[in-house]
């Protein structure tokens, strides 16, 4: 059975069942309207077959919302059964779909949303012959394009890959992972570290060293320009750095061989001072 109406005779029997489990309880009349209505159960399952849970799972599910719906059907309303069963099964399917399939959690109502935009591209691209674009899903729906393209994002939430799965790559080399395909050690992490002790030794010095150890690695300039700009010799520049380097050294524990007034060490920079 995969229509959602049944001929008379058909639903004149099935009320009969109904009243039956509902009034007496009835086991034989509840296991004969779950035989009875399976096939429409199966057929509701098969709406979200393209999904990536396994077709078992979703009649598993559609079962479950059929014995629910064979459970509170109160015959003694005049309604179809059938017209009740319809939306309790599908609901159970969107709800199994809500709770226990997404990799990622987000909001109920987003996953709601994004699954209404996927029955719906479903059945546009159906009726059009071509999937529809996302002004044409936000008319449909009654909705703006911005909380149609949310609900298209956060579908993508539904599956994720692990950053240690075997990722193929195209030149035939041994497969990595995903994890090896973004990111990189920055190398630059270790002058951060630097850095902080340059700055706290350059702290100590005298403000002459301090003035020439700027002028020098800082504004690049060469010790006659350095001698001109502060008013001493050149010879004495050069003592002033080489003293001044010797004393970053000892105050970093940095060791090294003679320092170089002309060369400029690792991570320096004394702006942050």
């Amino acid at each position: 059975m995969t229509r959602t109406q049944e001929a008379p005779a058909d639903r004149t029997m099935t009320g009969e069942l109904s009243a039956l489990w509902a009034h007496r309880e009835d086991e034989h009349a509840r296991a004969a309207l779950v035989a009875r209505f399976m096939p429409l159960a199966r057929s509701l399952a098969r709406r979200y077959e393209r999904s990536s849970e396994p077709l078992d799972d979703l009649v598993q599910v559609a079962s479950m919302g059929l014995v629910k719906a064979i459970d509170r059907f109160d015959p003694a309303r005049g309604n179809a059964f059938v017209s009740y069963a319809v939306p309790t099964i599908l609901g159970e399917l969107r709800r199994y779909f809500r709770d226990c399939c997404w990799d990622v959690h987000v909001p109920r109502g987003a996953q709601e949303l994004a699954l209404r935009v996927e029955e719906t591209q479903s059945e546009l691209t159906v009726s059009l012959g071509r999937p529809p674009a996302v002004r044409e899903l936000a008319e449909y729906l009654e909705l703006d394009v911005e909380r149609v393209l949310d609900a298209m994002a956060a579908r993508n939430a539904y599956v994720v890959s692990s950053l240690d799965a075997p990722r193929s790559n195209p030149d035939g080399t041994d497969a990595s992972t995903y994890g090896d395909s973004i990111g990189e050690l920055d190398e630059r992490y270790e002058l951060v570290e630097e850095r902080g002790t340059i700055a706290g030794a350059f702290a100590h010095l005298p403000e002459r060293e301090r003035t020439v150890l700027r002028l020098r690695f800082e504004q690049d300039m060469t010790q006659s320009e350095i001698a001109a700009e502060i008013g001493i010799s050149q010879m004495h520049v050069s003592r002033l750095l080489r003293r001044a380097l010797e004393q970053m050294r000892i105050l970093s524990g940095v060791r090294e061989s003679t320092p170089n007034p002309d060369a400029v060490p690792a991570g320096a920079t004394t702006s942050g001072a």
